[in-house]
């Protein structure tokens, strides 16, 4: 019986829903998933056949595909963030590149005999090791703060940096397969470059300028940023062939190093936008893998995935790690992880098409090639992540930090007293006069939503394991909630209580996210935040046999509120509830305390005075 396309065409969003479901309950790439899917909606069940399928407007639906990716990728190159995270990072981008694109290139070449610019295609490919690849493997593993700090933003800078050295060497390949000769090859290429950085700036900067003016509605930003970018693309290849992909490239770094543009938006737009049109399109391509072709590559391939992860990872690490402080155990970690992602699969599928239709016959072995490098990197590096870093001692101890979601008034008090006691604490908001106030009490803080993949791939959630919910907004209190529950625990997850007159929405909200509610007390943030109004202020107060609890909220008239205790061993413990609570004599407690009475303030000043005066007297005698 035949299949409908029409069914064909739902089975690829289920498929690629599961996928994402999948990636999601175990904690890994769903990259994997999508291209395992992909494969055995191909070749192992033969339920899906592209081509058939789509026909003549499958590789401009794949390239238009690309140019979003690889737009989007660019948006996120800023280069003040280059600057900013260390020497090893700084160093890494340039020296790891042209190392892993030389050694790429060789082991191609001379293992699997292939041509120099297929060679030298792949190598550049090989470049990109992907952030939403490197995100959540480091979240499982927790490595160092540094080490960390450094996959991170080699993930985010290498992403469009080795995309755009891919277009580069792809330009120049279709270019010299125009020329008849050097010369005319050179101009084509010339011209390439040309049509593709000029476009591209003028582009950047027009867009740019248009959503800083405002001169289009907020609620067209995206919708009007894609279509820009797509339209723009697609006049660059009638200008200069092939030369789109460059310009969406150039076009989007501009953005990205604009002032004042709100590019926030539109990197979220991206979240949408790639569970449905990046899951198809990786499930598409991976339907198109054929067994025979991984097979003919035969142990040349395993020798030249060993030649990317043993000898090129390390060397570009090795000799990017020179006049810095990474110790050797560092140093090898790093040389372990470097999965591939998005970006590689998307552009050796693309770029592997347009040469077997100029010529290039050996291009066939570029999508297998690439596809088992990505299967291959992030299958064994995720497994052994976590084994090597305790191997080598470079993982973080017990995350006991937190994450606070909120940064108004309230929550700094909370996150400053957190610090004293060298507790790690990173707030989180959308709001950005309290973020601008965290920053200048100079308190880590995240702008934006934390259940977002941006927030996933730039906010530092070193030695952070509990999330501490300290915001009004009771819509993303729930998001956060519901988003941390999988990452952190069911335990590690602390909410205020809503307020009696939210009696509704509490009985509207789940028992699992309920669970998490009742923290200090029972207080709402209602309450909290006139406290802290009145002039309560965060105190730490340390029991001994001389100054037992009792003691402590008798001084107080039992008005302060207990936030936290430290036990003997240091661990730190929010509290839910101060009936419950039992402190032993060498416990710490951090507690909201009611400022002193004016008159209690006035005798306490006098008798100083008094106490000066007596001092001075003492000393004139």
């Amino acid at each position: 019986m035949a299949i409908s396309t029409t069914l064909i065409l739902a089975g690829i969003g289920v498929t690629s829903l599961i996928c994402q479901w999948a990636a999601w309950r175990v904690r890994m790439p769903a990259i994997l998933f999508l291209l395992a899917g992909g494969i055995i909606a191909g070749p192992v069940t033969g339920f899906l056949h592209p081509e058939d399928i789509f026909g003549d407007i499958l590789f401009p639906m794949i390239s238009l595909a690309v140019a979003i990716i690889l737009f989007e990728g660019s948006l996120t190159l800023r280069y003040e963030e280059i600057k900013g995270h260390g020497k090893m990072v700084r160093n890494l981008i340039p020296v790891g590149t042209i190392v892993t694109c030389i050694i790429g290139t060789l082991a191609a070449r001379w293992i699997l005999e292939v041509s120099w610019e297929v060679a030298l295609l792949f190598g550049a490919i090989s470049v990109v090791t992907g952030p939403t690849v490197i995100a959540p493997l480091l979240r499982a593993v927790r490595p160092t703060s540094k080490l960390a700090n450094i996959l991170t933003w080699e993930g985010i800078i290498i992403d469009p940096v080795g995309a755009l050295l891919a277009v580069l060497v792809f330009e120049g390949i279709v270019s010299w397969g125009q020329g008849n000769v050097f010369s005319h090859s050179l101009y084509i290429f010339g011209k390439t470059l040309l049509v593709g950085f000029l476009i591209g700036a003028a582009a950047g900067y027009l867009n740019g300028l248009v959503l800083r003016k405002h001169w289009i509605p907020q609620y067209l930003h995206n919708a009007g940023t894609l279509t820009f970018m797509l339209g723009v693309f697609a006049i660059s290849n009638e200008m200069a062939h092939e030369s789109g992909l460059l310009t969406v490239t150039v076009m989007g770094i501009w953005m990205a190093n604009m002032k004042q543009v709100p590019i926030d938006s539109i990197l979220e737009f991206k979240e949408s936008l790639s569970v449905l049109l990046i899951s198809a399109l990786f499930i598409i391509l991976a339907a198109r893998v054929e067994f025979t072709a991984i097979a003919d590559l035969g142990w040349g391939l395993v020798a030249v995935l060993a030649c990317l992860m043993l000898v090129a990872r390390p060397a570009s690490i090795f000799l990017s790690a020179i006049g810095t402080s990474l110790t050797w155990r560092d140093k090898l970690y790093l040389s372990w992880i470097a999965p591939r992602g998005i970006v590689a699969a998307a552009v050796s599928a693309l770029f592997a098409f347009q040469l077997e239709r100029i010529g290039y016959e050996s291009a066939g072995v570029l999508v297998p090639l690439v596809f088992m490098l990505i299967i291959t990197t992030v299958v064994i590096q995720s497994l052994t992540a976590r084994p090597v870093a305790k191997l080598l001692g470079v993982q973080e101890p017990p995350a006991h930090g937190f994450l606070i979601l909120g940064a108004n008034p309230v929550a700094r008090l909370i996150a400053q007293a957190l610090k004293k006691h060298e507790i790690p604490a990173m707030l989180t908001d959308t709001n950005w006069e309290n973020v601008r106030q965290a920053r200048m009490e100079n308190l880590p803080v995240y702008f934006g939503n934390p259940a977002s993949e941006h927030a996933a791939k730039h906010m530092d959630l070193t030695g952070i394991g509990n999330l501490l919910i300290l915001s009004p907004y009771k819509q993303m209190n729930s998001l956060a909630t519901y988003h941390f529950l999988d990452w952190f625990g069911e335990h590690s997850v602390f909410g205020l209580t809503e307020g009696d007159q939210d009696q509704r929405a509490r009985l509207q909200t789940a028992g699992k996210v309920q669970q998490t509610r009742g923290l200090f007390d029972g207080v709402s943030y209602a309450k909290l935040a006139s406290l802290v109004s009145q002039g309560y202020t965060v105190k730490t107060t340390q029991l001994s046999e001389e100054f037992s609890y009792e003691q402590f909220l008798n001084q107080y008239q039992n008005e302060a509120l207990v936030l936290f205790v430290m036990d003997g061993r240091e661990h730190i413990h929010p509290v839910k509830a101060m009936d419950d609570l039992e402190p032993e004599d060498d416990w710490v407690l951090i507690s909201l305390v009611p400022p002193q009475p004016q008159k209690e303030r006035k005798e306490r000043a006098s008798d100083t005075d008094d106490q000066k005066a007596a001092s001075n007297g003492e000393q004139q005698a």
